[in-house]
C-alpha cells in the first residue's frame, strides 16, 4: 500500500506516518523502485495498533519502550506485559473519571430541563 493509501485507510496525515516511522513506532517501510513508501500487511498492523493505542491516550514515550522491548525479542515479554498492564491500569482510571463526568453532566442537564420546566409553568400561569 502507498503512503496514501495508508493514509486514509487508518485516518493518519502522511505526515504523522513519516513522523512515527522516523521515530521507530513502526519499523522502517520498504521503498518500492520508485523510491515510494510501500506499507506491507505487517507495517499496516503496526500503524493500527499506534493509532489504537494513541487514541487511548497512551504518550508516544510509552510506544516507544513498547516497541523498543518488542525490539529485544523474547525475552522482553514480562515487561511488556507489565507495560501494557499498567497502561490499561491508567485507561481504566481515566475511564471511570470520564464516567463520573458523565453522570455529572447528565445531573447538571436535568436541573436545567426540571428549571426550564418550571419556567413554561410560570409564563402559562401569567398569559391566564
Amino acid at each position: 500500500m502507498t503512503i496514501a493509501e495508508v493514509s486514509e485507510k487508518y485516518d493518519i496525515s502522511q505526515d504523522t506516518l513519516r513522523y512515527y516511522e522516523r521515530i521507530g513506532l513502526i519499523p522502517p517501510v520498504n521503498r518500492n523502485k520508485s523510491g515510494n513508501r510501500d506499507y506491507t500487511e505487517e507495517d499496516c498492523k503496526w500503524v493500527e495498533f499506534i493509532k489504537c493505542m494513541r487514541n487511548a491516550g497512551l504518550s508516544i514515550e510509552v510506544l516507544i519502550e513498547y516497541v523498543a522491548l518488542v525490539a529485544q525479542g523474547d525475552e522482553t515479554i514480562e515487561a511488556r506485559k507489565e507495560l501494557l498492564i499498567e497502561q490499561r491500569n491508567h485507561l481504566i482510571k481515566k475511564i471511570e473519571d470520564m464516567n463520573e463526568t458523565l453522570e455529572r453532566l447528565n445531573y447538571k442537564i436535568e436541573v436545567y430541563e426540571g428549571l426550564l420546566v418550571e419556567k413554561e409553568k410560570e409564563l402559562k400561569k401569567s398569559e391566564n
